[in-house]
């Protein structure tokens, strides 16, 4: 079974940021932004991070130079990517930024990459015997295709590559039709029975269970019990619209 993990605060710069200590052994520098210490406003306040959702480009922009800041990169070493909910897995090594991809690949210790979620799984690779990492955007359309089997195979040996999954849409909250759920019934425990033709989705236990199916060893998935239901502490696309993303970045150890 995964390994439960807890995140702890810590204040960098203007930031409250949320970590889990166990991958600094690792020479992984990663952290969970959440919705405080920005300056959007509105149903974006206040540290969105993202350009696409209907907020200020300014406000977005300032936000991300905080981000960057508290990992010790400049802007322009913070690679985001244009997410759309695929598989494709892109090279962020050249630093440029990165046109439809749902997760990043890097071995660089001075470029920090960040995936943006509000509900889905962010989900960070890293592997024990060489500087390679990756973040991943784990919806249930990516879940279904080949985003994580696309990120693992940036990796020479799965069973040497360590998984955090952060904070995401609980399954008590995460209704989803037939169309949805079928996808997953073959894997034990991550579909329940709720009214009618709805079910509940464990999207957290899927990309678990599917890491492990893809080669890495059980006690090398770490799994945060946060989730992000009340849109409180993190964003939510289900609780409210629009709303804002906040962000896995991560960074190697020079």
């Amino acid at each position: 079974m995964p390994v439960p993990l807890t995140l702890s605060s810590q204040i960098r710069g203007q930031l409250r940021v949320h970590c889990a200590t166990e991958l600094a052994r690792f020479g992984v520098d990663a952290i969970i932004t959440d919705r405080q210490g920005g300056v959007s406003a509105g149903n974006y306040e206040s540290l969105n991070l993202a350009l696409h959702v209907g907020d200020e480009e300014d406000d977005v922009r300032e936000n991300r130079c905080r981000v960057a800041a508290a990992l010790g990169v400049n802007e322009d070493h913070l690679v985001f990517a244009d997410q759309v909910h695929g598989d494709q897995i892109a090279d962020a090594r050249t630093g440029a930024p990165v046109e439809q991809a749902d997760g990043l690949f890097s071995s660089r210790s001075d470029l920090a990459l960040a995936i943006m979620v509000a509900d889905c799984v962010p989900v960070l690779l890293v592997d024990e015997h060489s500087p390679g990492f990756a973040v991943v955007h784990a919806g249930w359309r990516g879940l279904r295709g080949d985003v994580l089997k696309n990120a693992v195979e940036r990796f020479s040996e799965p069973a040497s590559v360590h998984a955090f999954l952060g904070p995401s849409i609980s399954a008590r909250r995460y209704q989803v039709g037939p169309e949805v759920a079928d996808n997953f019934r073959d894997l034990p425990g991550v579909v329940h029975a709720d009214r009618g033709d709805r079910s509940l989705l464990d999207l957290r236990l899927t990309a678990a269970l599917l890491l492990v199916g893809l080669g890495l060893r059980d006690e090398h998935v770490g799994v945060c019990m946060e989730d992000t239901d009340d849109a409180t502490t993190y964003y939510s696309a289900r609780a409210e619209q629009p709303c804002g993303r906040f962000a896995l970045v991560a960074r190697r150890s020079a």
